[in-house]
């Protein structure tokens, strides 16, 4: 998994507010005079810049955009016109502490987005790199979004969520606070999500369930078609073996060995389950079993969406292709 923003990360900002382009920046932009834009920054009509935001290079802010707040933004943002960031959050603990959001690089923040800063002193509500975050998206107080993720329109994100890399949300989703998305997992539209959301998973309904492998997902994702094998038999293993989960993982974990290679190739990860064998070369039945049980056991967490009963992986095909055009 690639790395991303952390709390008290600093933008690569080469030059402060004293040094900014007028060119760049339109007259009726208002910024605070302590502020600090690198010079190539570009700034729309209307747009509201307060004194404690930092932005690196190459990054746009469209029109009436609001930054506010202990904000850091990295280089090569696009801000879309009338989002707020860095307000606030709605939290009714909030007594003024100076949190922060911390934005990465590359990331698309589409019209009307709003992202709350975290709700205590030295918190950090944060964006990775490359996502798109889509029109009337809500990103509440201490939300976690790794890179490359997809939150299509108008879906609320509620407080200390926390959504892995390369994962794909649906429109008008809701998310219930404290709960995890896994890596590469697709949340279909309109779905309720009160439960964590599984790794490489297509979850759906109201409220949302399991119904198979994002096989959609795991097929356009660079490296990750050679685990299908290996998670397709897990998946099985976990959701239609009759098996309470706890018990399914314990087995799973009992099954799978660690094989010590000469040379450069290090160790390997095998799955002995049912007379077979699998290899995992990706860490992705690693990740899935470390996700599943950490959602199990610690505190915060709200534990794992259930499957729906009765239906196999690949009874939602239809779904899957239907929303597809998430992952284009």
């Amino acid at each position: 998994m690639s790395s991303f923003a952390s709390a008290g990360s600093t933008p690569n900002i080469s030059a402060s507010a004293p040094h900014r382009s007028r060119e760049r920046i339109h007259p009726t932009a208002v910024i605070h005079p302590k502020a600090e834009l690198h010079e190539t920054v570009q700034v729309g009509p209307y747009a509201v810049i307060g004194e404690h935001v930092r932005i690196a290079a190459h990054t746009v802010v469209g029109a009436h955009v609001v930054i506010d707040g202990w904000t850091e933004i990295g280089e090569g943002n696009h801000i879309f016109p009338g989002a707020v960031v860095g307000t606030e959050p709605q939290d009714l603990k909030y007594s003024g502490a100076p949190s922060q959001v911390v934005i990465g690089r590359g990331n698309r923040i589409r019209e009307f987005v709003t992202i709350n800063r975290a709700t205590n002193e030295g918190e950090a509500t944060l964006i990775g790199d490359y996502n798109l975050l889509m029109a009337y998206t809500h990103v509440a107080h201490n939300c976690v979004i790794e890179n490359q993720v997809v939150i299509t329109n108008a879906v609320s994100l509620a407080g200390h969520i926390h959504i892995e890399s390369q994962a794909r949300i649906g429109g008008m989703v809701g998310i219930h606070q404290f709960t995890r998305i896994g890596r590469l997992a697709m949340v279909g539209a309109m779905s309720r999500v009160d439960r964590d959301v599984p790794p490489y998973m297509l979850v759906e309904g109201h409220p949302a369930r399991i119904r198979g492998l994002n096989l959609v997902g795991l097929r356009r994702a660079q490296g990750m078609e050679g685990s299908l094998p290996l998670l397709r038999q897990v998946y099985r293993f976990l959701y239609r073996s009759g098996l309470p989960l706890e018990k399914a993982l314990q087995t799973l974990r009992s099954s799978l060995c660690v094989v010590c290679n000469s040379g450069a190739e290090g160790e390997r990860h095998v799955l002995s389950l049912q007379g077979k064998e699998w290899v995992d070369e990706t860490g992705s039945l690693q990740h899935l079993l470390q996700f599943l049980e950490d959602s199990l056991s610690q505190p915060q967490r709200r534990g794992p969406l259930p499957a729906l009963r009765g239906r196999g992986e690949d009874s939602l095909s239809t779904a899957m292709q239907s929303t597809s055009e998430l992952d284009d």
